[in-house]
């Protein structure tokens, strides 16, 4: 074994101050923060609209609550061995995935994950830039006519309200992680307040009826598979979450922060995020047999203008904390470790905020192909890489890592594998990647779709275990007595 590197022994090449490993004197992130990240992101519009869904595709009240509450349930597990290995290294994703995939190899699922979160932060703020449309029209009417153009798929108020909202988040972003820790402990109790209190509202208005079911509900072995599906679908949707959740764990003051943070912000708050979605979808069919689609549609019934902009607002000050969260932070960290000697946090905001921009979101989101192939194709390898790295570090490494040898790339360094690359690992995300992709999409599959981010996950863990070097010198450095410099 190789003695600890000093500074000088760093390589530029691998490591930056965004990089670093964060020291626990510097660690801010407690119980209230590790909740107020899943208060806000639990109660997203794309999960209000996917849990609405449910109850169209035949789950009624107790159906879906029981769905939420199994793969919240399910979550909680996951992301606390995720997290636990940000508190325990204090480093970011990428850095953390040198460790099976090697110092170079980790730009792999780095990009991966990189490349989703970036394509979702673009569709995000489309979505949110549509709220912001009703409300511009809501207060100003002649504004409607702003919205009758089109310029590259979209009109001048939709351009409109696209880059201020664009432009909102990378200020943000520019003051870091620690900007984004405060927008999150401030937006976490609006959100929840206010989809509290617009479903209190719907119940009021349908004089205190409630439906839990239509005619369409499932029964017997129908109705629990897809309880099962569902379950497992919530699961996929923080995919990508479970997989780079060290990059907000690196910061976390303990691991029984997280462990309540965790459970305080997934399990119980999925449960009352279901009883938000039941309260919603039950009182709009007791009032007129309807099943609403998305939040939105509520928002478009209230009385009174005011209240619509300020109900619009708070969906616009969630989708922003949302975005922050899962489409901004992952690919700044991906950006770093492409270019550690030329990025900085806020310079690779810039960038990826930028790309999010190029790309016109609004057209990409109305493409069901695009989102049906790109998005969920990369989603569906995102199982089969948290697999790979959950095995190499609680089971063959058995947490024991060498932190210092993470920002060496000379053949000593003990992740420098095969000139920077794990071969082992590559061996098994390829196969386990093109099964987690074949049950996804093909027809003949479709009973299993559900469960493609399990499956590819469990395969991926599988073939590393039986291809892994188990006999090799493991050693635990401390991140906080580590020669390395540090971000604090």
């Amino acid at each position: 074994m190789t003695a600890p590197p000093t500074t000088e022994q760093v390589s530029p090449r691998l490591y930056n101050a965004d990089l670093a490993p964060t020291q626990r004197a510097g660690r801010t992130w407690g119980t209230y923060n590790i909740f107020t990240l899943w208060a806000n992101d639990v109660h997203s519009l794309g999960n209000y609209t996917f849990a609405i869904g449910l109850f169209a595709l035949g789950l009624g009240g107790w159906q879906i609550l029981l769905a939420l509450g199994l793969g919240g349930v399910f979550l909680f597990l996951l992301l606390n061995l995720s997290g636990f290995m940000g508190e325990k290294t204090g480093v970011p994703f990428p850095v953390m995935s040198r460790i099976a995939f090697g110092t170079k190899g980790a730009q792999i699922p780095a990009l991966v994950r990189g490349t989703v979160a970036i394509v979702w932060f673009g569709i995000q703020t489309y979505l949110a830039s549509v709220v912001l449309n009703i409300l511009i029209i809501a207060m100003i009417p002649s504004a409607a006519s702003l919205s009758e153009n089109s310029f590259l798929g979209l009109s001048t108020l939709g351009w409109i309200s696209f880059v201020v909202l664009w432009a909102l988040q990378l200020v943000v972003v520019s003051y870091g992680m620690e900007m984004i820790r405060r927008y999150e402990a401030v937006a976490g109790p609006v959100i929840l307040i206010t989809m509290a209190s617009l479903a209190v509202w719907m119940f009021v208005r349908a004089g205190g009826s409630l439906s839990f079911s239509t005619p369409d509900t499932k029964t017997g072995l129908d109705m629990w598979l897809a309880i099962l599906g569902a379950a497992g679908l919530w699961v996929v949707i923080y995919g990508t979450f479970v997989l780079n959740f060290c990059d907000f764990t690196r910061n976390a003051s303990s691991k029984s922060a997280i462990v309540r943070g965790n459970f305080v912000g997934i399990p119980l708050n999925t449960l009352v995020f279901g009883g938000i979605v039941v309260l919603l979808t039950g009182s709009q069919y007791s009032i007129d047999g309807r099943i609403i689609e998305k939040p939105e549609q509520i928002i478009q019934q209230l009385p009174v203008t005011l209240l619509l902009v300020l109900a619009g607002l708070a969906l616009i000050v969630l989708t922003v904390a949302v975005n922050l969260l899962a489409n901004f932070v992952a690919p700044i960290y991906t950006l770093n470790n492409l270019f550690p000697q030329h990025l900085n946090f806020r310079r690779a905001g810039l960038i990826s905020g930028t790309i999010g921009l190029l790309i016109l979101p609004w057209n990409l989101y109305n493409s069901p192909e695009v989102v049906a192939y790109f998005l969920g194709g990369l989603g569906a390898v995102l199982g089969p890489l948290f697999g790979i790295i959950m095995v190499d570090y609680w089971l063959i490494r058995r947490t024991q890592i060498n932190v210092p040898d993470l920002y060496i790339d000379t053949d000593e360094g003990e992740y420098a594998y095969l000139q920077g690359i794990n071969p082992r690992a590559v061996v098994a995300l390829l196969p386990s990647a093109g099964l987690a992709l074949l049950v996804a999409f093909l027809p003949v599959f479709e009973a299993a779709s559900d469960f493609s981010w399990f499956i590819g996950a469990a395969m991926g863990g599988l073939i590393y275990w039986s291809v892994a070097d188990r006999d090799g010198p493991y050693r635990d450095i401390d991140g906080e007595s580590i020669a390395v410099p540090s971000t604090h």
